[in-house]
């Protein structure tokens, strides 16, 4: 990765779940920063009601419980947010493969295309830093 692609907007995104199988598993928190030509533009963050309870390990794993979600939006309500937000950007994130395809999946279910550049900080930390 050059230094040429931060220089556009990006999105530096985290995604938690409910586990890793996009057709059995449910987005619980997503995590935005957004930035353009080097600056920060801004911070967004929610967490999703996933409509089912969260499994225990992911509740240890994340920190997020089943009460924490019970009055938060479901992802439907977020969907639309969390395309404009992401537009145009390229898409960061650690372990971007997941991230990346979970939200391709789950906005697949709400009409939506995800159709960002993609770039991984462990790709680029091992490239960095072979050993």
């Amino acid at each position: 990765m050059n230094d040429s692609l931060l220089e556009g907007p990006v999105a530096f995104v985290d995604v938690e779940t409910t586990g890793g199988h996009t057709a059995r598993h449910r987005v619980i928190e997503i995590g935005l920063v957004a930035a353009k030509d080097g600056e920060l533009e801004y911070e967004w963050s929610t967490l999703v009601n996933p409509g089912f309870p969260i499994p225990p390990g992911i509740q240890h794993f994340t920190g997020i419980t089943d009460e924490m979600v019970r009055c938060a939006p479901f992802f439907e309500d977020v969907a639309q947010e969390l395309e404009r937000r992401l537009d145009g950007r390229l898409f960061v994130a650690h372990n971007a493969r997941f991230d990346y395809s979970f939200l391709r999946s789950v906005l697949a279910r709400t009409g939506r295309k995800l159709m960002n550049r993609m770039a991984c900080t462990v790709r680029l930390s091992r490239r960095v830093y072979p050993e």
